[in-house]
Protein backbone atom coordinates (compact mmCIF):
# COMPACT_ATOMS: atom_id res chain seq x y z
CA UNK A 1 0.00 0.00 0.00
CA UNK A 2 1.18 3.51 -0.68
CA UNK A 3 1.07 4.48 2.99
CA UNK A 4 3.91 2.04 3.75
CA UNK A 5 6.20 2.79 0.82
CA UNK A 6 8.00 5.62 2.62
CA UNK A 7 9.60 3.05 4.95
CA UNK A 8 11.35 1.31 2.03
CA UNK A 9 14.30 3.68 1.79
CA UNK A 10 16.17 1.48 -0.68
CA UNK A 11 13.42 2.03 -3.23
CA UNK A 12 12.70 5.60 -2.15
CA UNK A 13 16.30 6.68 -2.74
CA UNK A 14 17.05 4.50 -5.77
CA UNK A 15 16.06 6.94 -8.50
CA UNK A 16 19.37 8.78 -8.65
CA UNK A 17 20.97 5.73 -10.23
CA UNK A 18 19.13 6.71 -13.42
CA UNK A 19 18.81 10.45 -12.89
CA UNK A 20 19.55 11.60 -16.45
CA UNK A 21 17.31 8.93 -17.94
CA UNK A 22 14.60 9.87 -15.44
CA UNK A 23 14.73 13.51 -16.51
CA UNK A 24 14.47 12.81 -20.23
CA UNK A 25 11.94 9.97 -20.18
CA UNK A 26 9.44 10.49 -17.37
CA UNK A 27 6.12 12.08 -18.37
CA UNK A 28 5.51 15.74 -17.65
CA UNK A 29 2.27 17.27 -16.34
CA UNK A 30 -0.61 18.92 -18.21
CA UNK A 31 -0.79 22.69 -18.60
CA UNK A 32 -4.23 22.72 -16.93
CA UNK A 33 -2.64 21.41 -13.73
CA UNK A 34 -0.03 24.18 -13.73
CA UNK A 35 -2.80 26.71 -14.37
CA UNK A 36 -4.62 25.40 -11.30
CA UNK A 37 -1.52 25.41 -9.12
CA UNK A 38 -0.43 28.94 -9.93
CA UNK A 39 -3.65 30.69 -10.90
CA UNK A 40 -3.57 33.86 -12.93
CA UNK A 41 -0.83 35.63 -10.97
CA UNK A 42 2.14 33.25 -10.57
CA UNK A 43 4.68 36.07 -10.29
CA UNK A 44 5.88 36.29 -6.71
CA UNK A 45 4.41 32.95 -5.62
CA UNK A 46 6.89 31.17 -3.34
CA UNK A 47 6.80 27.42 -4.00
CA UNK A 48 8.49 24.57 -2.15
CA UNK A 49 8.64 21.48 -4.38
CA UNK A 50 9.01 18.43 -2.14
CA UNK A 51 10.96 15.52 -3.59
CA UNK A 52 11.63 17.62 -6.66
CA UNK A 53 13.70 14.91 -8.31
CA UNK A 54 15.31 16.28 -11.44
CA UNK A 55 12.98 19.29 -11.47
CA UNK A 56 10.38 18.21 -14.03
CA UNK A 57 7.46 19.85 -12.22
CA UNK A 58 9.59 22.66 -10.76
CA UNK A 59 10.58 23.85 -14.23
CA UNK A 60 6.95 24.04 -15.33
CA UNK A 61 6.21 26.38 -12.43
CA UNK A 62 9.41 28.40 -12.85
CA UNK A 63 8.62 28.91 -16.53
CA UNK A 64 5.32 30.46 -15.44
CA UNK A 65 7.08 32.97 -13.18
CA UNK A 66 6.89 31.29 -9.76
CA UNK A 67 9.86 31.25 -7.39
CA UNK A 68 10.56 27.55 -6.76
CA UNK A 69 12.86 25.89 -4.24
CA UNK A 70 13.29 22.13 -4.33
CA UNK A 71 14.03 19.76 -1.49
CA UNK A 72 15.26 16.32 -2.54
CA UNK A 73 16.62 13.34 -0.59
CA UNK A 74 18.83 12.02 -3.41
CA UNK A 75 21.86 14.19 -4.17
CA UNK A 76 22.20 12.66 -7.64
CA UNK A 77 18.69 13.76 -8.60
CA UNK A 78 19.28 17.17 -7.03
CA UNK A 79 22.40 17.71 -9.11
CA UNK A 80 20.47 17.20 -12.34
CA UNK A 81 17.76 19.60 -11.15
CA UNK A 82 20.37 22.23 -10.35
CA UNK A 83 21.94 21.89 -13.79
CA UNK A 84 18.48 22.44 -15.27
CA UNK A 85 18.03 25.62 -13.24
CA UNK A 86 16.17 24.61 -10.07
CA UNK A 87 17.77 25.50 -6.72
CA UNK A 88 17.66 22.41 -4.50
CA UNK A 89 18.54 21.56 -0.90
CA UNK A 90 19.34 17.91 -0.18
CA UNK A 91 17.38 16.39 2.70
CA UNK A 92 14.37 14.24 3.49
CA UNK A 93 11.42 16.59 3.75
CA UNK A 94 10.43 15.43 7.22
CA UNK A 95 13.87 16.43 8.57
CA UNK A 96 14.63 19.40 6.31
CA UNK A 97 15.81 22.59 8.02
CA UNK A 98 13.64 25.38 6.63
CA UNK A 99 15.60 28.06 8.53
CA UNK A 100 12.34 29.88 9.19
CA UNK A 101 11.25 30.10 5.57
CA UNK A 102 7.55 29.80 4.72
CA UNK A 103 5.74 29.33 1.42
CA UNK A 104 2.57 30.14 -0.47
CA UNK A 105 2.45 26.72 -2.12
CA UNK A 106 3.97 23.33 -1.34
CA UNK A 107 3.89 20.81 -4.17
CA UNK A 108 4.83 17.15 -4.42
CA UNK A 109 4.85 15.62 -7.90
CA UNK A 110 4.68 11.84 -8.04
CA UNK A 111 6.45 11.59 -4.69
CA UNK A 112 4.27 11.98 -1.58
CA UNK A 113 3.96 8.18 -1.19
CA UNK A 114 7.68 8.28 -0.30
CA UNK A 115 6.94 10.75 2.53
CA UNK A 116 5.57 9.73 5.93
CA UNK A 117 1.93 10.77 5.37
CA UNK A 118 1.31 12.13 8.89
CA UNK A 119 4.72 13.65 9.58
CA UNK A 120 4.83 15.10 6.09
CA UNK A 121 1.42 16.75 6.37
CA UNK A 122 2.29 18.22 9.76
CA UNK A 123 5.57 19.53 8.38
CA UNK A 124 3.81 21.08 5.41
CA UNK A 125 1.28 22.82 7.67
CA UNK A 126 4.14 24.38 9.62
CA UNK A 127 5.75 25.74 6.44
CA UNK A 128 2.70 27.24 4.76
CA UNK A 129 1.60 30.83 5.13
CA UNK A 130 -2.03 31.25 6.24
CA UNK A 131 -4.15 30.54 3.19
CA UNK A 132 -1.29 28.67 1.53
CA UNK A 133 -1.90 25.36 -0.22
CA UNK A 134 -0.48 21.85 -0.11
CA UNK A 135 -0.85 20.24 -3.55
CA UNK A 136 0.02 16.57 -4.04
CA UNK A 137 -0.29 15.08 -7.50
CA UNK A 138 0.33 11.87 -9.41
CA UNK A 139 0.08 10.78 -13.03
CA UNK A 140 -2.12 7.68 -13.19
CA UNK A 141 -1.67 5.91 -16.50
CA UNK A 142 -4.00 3.54 -18.29
CA UNK A 143 -2.85 1.79 -21.47
CA UNK A 144 -5.42 0.21 -23.79
CA UNK A 145 -6.94 -2.93 -22.26
CA UNK A 146 -5.33 -5.31 -24.74
CA UNK A 147 -1.91 -3.72 -24.22
CA UNK A 148 -2.28 -3.86 -20.46
CA UNK A 149 -3.23 -7.55 -20.57
CA UNK A 150 -0.17 -8.37 -22.67
CA UNK A 151 2.10 -6.34 -20.36
CA UNK A 152 0.68 -8.12 -17.31
CA UNK A 153 1.43 -11.49 -18.86
CA UNK A 154 5.10 -10.51 -19.27
CA UNK A 155 5.37 -9.52 -15.61
CA UNK A 156 3.62 -12.66 -14.38
CA UNK A 157 6.07 -14.81 -16.33
CA UNK A 158 9.31 -12.86 -15.81
CA UNK A 159 9.00 -10.71 -12.68
CA UNK A 160 5.94 -11.72 -10.63
CA UNK A 161 7.22 -9.81 -7.60
CA UNK A 162 6.84 -6.56 -9.58
CA UNK A 163 3.39 -7.30 -10.98
CA UNK A 164 1.61 -5.54 -8.12
CA UNK A 165 3.58 -2.32 -8.52
CA UNK A 166 4.73 -1.94 -12.10
CA UNK A 167 3.79 1.26 -13.88
CA UNK A 168 2.81 -0.95 -16.80
CA UNK A 169 0.31 -3.01 -14.81
CA UNK A 170 -1.46 -2.61 -11.49
CA UNK A 171 0.78 0.21 -10.27
CA UNK A 172 -0.82 2.44 -12.88
CA UNK A 173 -4.31 1.82 -11.50
CA UNK A 174 -5.74 4.42 -9.17
CA UNK A 175 -5.08 3.28 -5.60
CA UNK A 176 -6.86 6.22 -4.06
CA UNK A 177 -3.91 7.32 -1.91
CA UNK A 178 -5.93 6.80 1.25
CA UNK A 179 -2.94 7.05 3.64
CA UNK A 180 -1.96 10.35 2.07
CA UNK A 181 -5.51 11.67 2.41
CA UNK A 182 -5.70 10.47 6.02
CA UNK A 183 -2.45 12.21 6.91
CA UNK A 184 -3.87 15.51 5.73
CA UNK A 185 -7.19 14.99 7.51
CA UNK A 186 -5.34 14.26 10.77
CA UNK A 187 -3.32 17.50 10.62
CA UNK A 188 -4.50 20.55 12.51
CA UNK A 189 -4.61 23.63 10.33
CA UNK A 190 -5.07 21.80 7.02
CA UNK A 191 -8.43 21.45 5.29
CA UNK A 192 -9.55 18.02 4.21
CA UNK A 193 -8.13 17.45 0.74
CA UNK A 194 -10.17 18.30 -2.31
CA UNK A 195 -9.66 16.12 -5.37
CA UNK A 196 -9.16 17.39 -8.90
CA UNK A 197 -8.38 15.43 -12.05
CA UNK A 198 -6.75 16.50 -15.29
CA UNK A 199 -7.10 14.18 -18.29
CA UNK A 200 -4.51 13.95 -21.05
CA UNK A 201 -2.65 11.36 -23.10
CA UNK A 202 0.70 10.58 -24.62
CA UNK A 203 1.71 8.25 -27.42
CA UNK A 204 4.75 6.11 -26.60
CA UNK A 205 6.95 4.44 -29.14
CA UNK A 206 8.64 1.20 -28.20
CA UNK A 207 11.94 2.94 -27.51
CA UNK A 208 10.33 5.70 -25.43
CA UNK A 209 8.48 3.26 -23.19
CA UNK A 210 11.52 1.04 -22.71
CA UNK A 211 13.64 4.11 -21.94
CA UNK A 212 11.46 5.14 -18.97
CA UNK A 213 10.69 1.71 -17.50
CA UNK A 214 14.10 1.36 -15.78
CA UNK A 215 13.54 4.67 -13.95
CA UNK A 216 10.85 3.13 -11.72
CA UNK A 217 11.98 1.84 -8.35
CA UNK A 218 10.60 -1.67 -8.81
CA UNK A 219 12.66 -1.98 -12.00
CA UNK A 220 15.77 -0.25 -10.65
CA UNK A 221 16.00 -2.86 -7.89
CA UNK A 222 15.70 -5.84 -10.27
CA UNK A 223 18.79 -7.82 -11.17
CA UNK A 224 20.22 -6.73 -14.54
CA UNK A 225 19.30 -10.04 -16.12
CA UNK A 226 15.70 -9.96 -14.97
CA UNK A 227 15.31 -6.34 -16.01
CA UNK A 228 16.57 -7.17 -19.48
CA UNK A 229 14.06 -10.03 -19.78
CA UNK A 230 11.28 -7.65 -18.78
CA UNK A 231 12.41 -5.08 -21.35
CA UNK A 232 12.66 -7.75 -24.05
CA UNK A 233 9.17 -9.03 -23.26
CA UNK A 234 7.57 -5.59 -23.07
CA UNK A 235 9.34 -4.52 -26.26
CA UNK A 236 7.96 -7.58 -28.06
CA UNK A 237 4.45 -6.68 -26.89
CA UNK A 238 4.72 -3.13 -28.25
CA UNK A 239 6.08 -4.49 -31.52
CA UNK A 240 2.87 -6.54 -31.84
CA UNK A 241 0.89 -3.30 -31.57
CA UNK A 242 2.68 -1.60 -34.50
CA UNK A 243 5.48 -0.27 -32.32
CA UNK A 244 3.52 2.25 -30.26
CA UNK A 245 0.55 2.72 -27.97
CA UNK A 246 -1.40 5.56 -26.36
CA UNK A 247 -1.23 5.95 -22.59
CA UNK A 248 -4.27 7.75 -21.20
CA UNK A 249 -3.24 9.75 -18.15
CA UNK A 250 -5.38 11.12 -15.35
CA UNK A 251 -3.36 13.47 -13.15
CA UNK A 252 -4.83 13.26 -9.66
CA UNK A 253 -4.40 16.36 -7.48
CA UNK A 254 -5.09 16.36 -3.75
CA UNK A 255 -5.31 19.98 -2.57
CA UNK A 256 -5.43 21.21 1.02
CA UNK A 257 -5.51 24.77 2.35
CA UNK A 258 -3.71 26.06 5.44
CA UNK A 259 -6.30 27.86 7.52
CA UNK A 260 -5.82 31.42 8.70
CA UNK A 261 -6.43 30.87 12.40
CA UNK A 262 -4.47 27.80 13.59
CA UNK A 263 -1.17 28.86 15.23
Amino acid sequence: MTGDLHTDRQRAESFGASAERYDRSRPSYPPALVDHLLGLTPLGVDVLDVGCGTGIAARLMTDRGASVLGVEADARMAEVARRRGTPVEVARFEAWDSRGRVFDLITAAQVWHWVDPRAGAARAASLLRPGGRLCLFWNIGSPPAEVRAAFEQVYREVAPEADGFSVATTYSRDKGYEAERAGIRATAGLSGPQEHRFEWSRTYTRDEWLDQLPTHSDHITMSPGRLQRVLDGIGAVIDRFSGEFVMAYSTLLLESVRDRTTP
